[in-house]
């Protein structure tokens, strides 16, 4: 077997004292029992909904049957709309997608240079994510063809026929040769949006300028991009006076990055509506395996949320060095377990966790643990982005970072949008002895959160009480073949009678990736077997709903966890 020695995609060089990945420990100890109790009568202020947002990198998709049917799912699971932020709306090409890649192909220029528009797959892309129900945050990049400047020609390529030319290779990254002619493009690009979807609509969009231009996706300086924000900033707002503008969509380690662009806006008087960054759980190494289709990973590694955590926590403490930006919301609106999103179990064995149900409990968890740093933070993160959509002409059960494998099945990743959407609109106090205590973030080793057992509980207006209760570790092959007991207490509840729900994600609930691999894991299923897999794919039900009296208060119930798991208990007034 040989491996590959490459950097991997999309990451800085920053170093801290966390590794890329979480390492696999077999001898970590396990969760033997642990006790939850939600306060119901306690308020603890409205429940940021941070996971009502995705992204991608594929714009031709979004238009597509299949994604048009993914963005109408999301549609379907809040009264909200989602933010939907995909990439290459500028970039210049013939419209078709492969992955990492895309095009939205506006802007071209005449024999004389004049500059002229063609919209036709912006609003095919637009048109989807509105009618749909959501808003998008408009991520105004990359630089088109006609707008490279000459020092573009320097970034060659060895032709072969994998390869179109150095544009798609990266010279997009590039800064536009001429900024008035990109100020124009952007103004008219807004400008068609308020006449097609209407003010209304417009002005709940996000504009944001470039991606992760601390690393590879931007080839000039820090100096260069904070003027191209300047100038992208003035053309948005010249057609749309309140339009919320922001950025930078650094990586975890673009600290420095980051904090050059806020002395910029702040010491220029720039628009600054939001700041966005990003954080990725996890960089497997090698990132690629050459071998047997198969084979297992050289080496056992994991997501860690710790790391996301502290890049978080360290994006915003520097936004808070500058006391004018801290009402400003942070956008995490790249969030995610691990990098890149098209890579799959074929790439690495250790993608694996993005096709079970390790993936929907680590995000509930992390979703859990930033509402956690909002409270200690002076800046608040309002959304956590998943850079996740689908992929077309992938094989069941890739492995990618994903909603949907082929034919259209639901992952079980998506079942956690399903639980986390059905939490009511206030945060109540709920505390767990067995969690993993936030001072492990500090910890200068850099170790990754052991097992825990931890709560996430809402209310509602009308009386209803959720609860969302899991077990896991950042571990996703470390196995118990008992399930945790945990005594769960709801107290200060209204006496009468409730109905209650009890909705699970495990290895045999909610999980259609199970039944695909007790099948054999066919690759040519017989619309037997399809039918089947599709049955289990939605949010199941652990036990049939029942009703329950409570008297003095206080609803107490045991739950039994399997690692890993999560619960979703809904105390319903009769």
């Amino acid at each position: 077997m040989s491996t590959s020695t490459a950097h991997n995609p999309g990451l800085s060089t920053d170093t801290n004292h966390f590794p890329r990945s979480a390492p696999s420990d077999p001898t970590a100890p396990h969760v033997e029992s642990a006790t939850v109790v939600v306060d119901a009568a306690s308020d603890r202020g409205p429940l940021t909904r941070l996971w009502e947002s995705i992204g991608y990198d594929e714009i031709n998709w979004t238009y597509t049957a299949t994604g048009r049917t993914l963005l109408n799912t999301f549609g379907d699971l809040s009264p909200r709309p989602f933010l939907i932020r995909p990439h290459y709306v500028f970039c210049s090409g013939s419209g078709f997608g492969i992955p990492h890649w895309g095009n939205g192909n506006v802007y071209h220029e005449d024999a004389d240079g004049n500059p002229y528009y063609d919209f036709t797959i912006a609003d095919q892309t637009y048109d989807a994510i509105v009618e749909a129900g959501h808003h998008v945050l408009m991520e105004i990049a990359f630089t088109p063809r006609d707008l490279l400047p000459p020092e573009a020609d320097e970034l060659t390529v060895v032709p072969s026929p994998t390869v179109y030319s150095n544009y798609e290779a990266g010279a997009w990254a590039y800064p536009p040769k001429d900024y008035e002619k990109w100020r124009g493009l952007v103004a008219a690009h807004v400008q068609h949006c308020v006449e097609r979807y209407g003010v209304a609509e417009v002005r709940e969009w996000l504009f944001e300028l470039w991606n992760e231009p601390d690393i590879f996706y931007w080839k000039g300086t820090p100096e260069q991009f904070c003027d191209l924000y300047r100038v992208t900033a003035e053309a948005v707002r010249s057609v749309l006076p309140d339009a919320k503008v922001g950025g930078p969509a650094v990586t975890g380690g673009g600290v420095e990055f980051l904090r050059t662009f806020l002395t910029y806006t702040s010491e220029h008087d720039v628009p600054l509506d939001f700041v966005s960054f990003h954080t990725k759980g996890s960089a497997f190494t090698p990132w690629r395996v050459y071998g047997p289709t198969g084979a297992p990973a050289p080496e056992k590694q994991n997501p860690s949320t710790h790391k996301m955590l502290y890049e978080i926590r360290r994006m915003q403490r520097v936004v808070a060095e500058f006391p004018q930006y801290h009402g400003l919301p942070a956008i995490v609106d790249e969030c995610d377990a691990g990098v890149p999103a098209h890579y799959s179990v074929y790439d690495n064995a250790n993608f694996q966790f993005q096709n079970t149900e390790y993936y929907p409990v680590f995000q509930v968890k992390l979703f859990k643990k930033i509402l956690d740093l909002n409270e200690t933070e002076t800046v608040t993160v309002e959304q956590a982005t998943s850079w996740s959509f689908y992929f077309e002409g992938e094989r069941y059960f890739e492995g990618t970072r994903a909603f949907l494998t082929a034919g259209g099945i639901e992952k079980p990743l998506l079942n956690a949008y399903r639980m986390v959407s059905r939490l009511g609109g206030r945060r109540l106090t709920a505390t767990s002895d067995a969690m993993s205590p936030v001072e492990d973030l500090d910890a200068g080793d850099g170790r990754s959160m052991a097992e825990e057992v931890d709560a996430l509980a809402s209310a509602d207006a009308a009386g209803r009480v959720s609860v969302l209760v899991w077990r896991h570790t950042d571990d996703q092959y470390h196995e118990d073949e008992r399930a945790t007991p945990v005594a769960l207490r709801v107290e200060n509840l209204p006496d009468g009678t409730y109905s209650l729900h009890h909705h699970r994600i495990d290895a045999t609930h909610s999980n259609a990736h199970t039944v695909w691999t007790e099948q054999g894991s066919p690759q040519n299923p017989t619309a037997e077997q399809l039918a089947a897999v599709k049955a289990r794919q939605g949010l199941e039900e652990l036990e049939p709903a029942r009703d329950v009296t409570v008297s003095g208060g206080t609803f107490s119930a045991t739950v039994e966890l399997p690692l890993p798991s999560v619960s979703l208990l809904v105390l319903e007034p009769r």
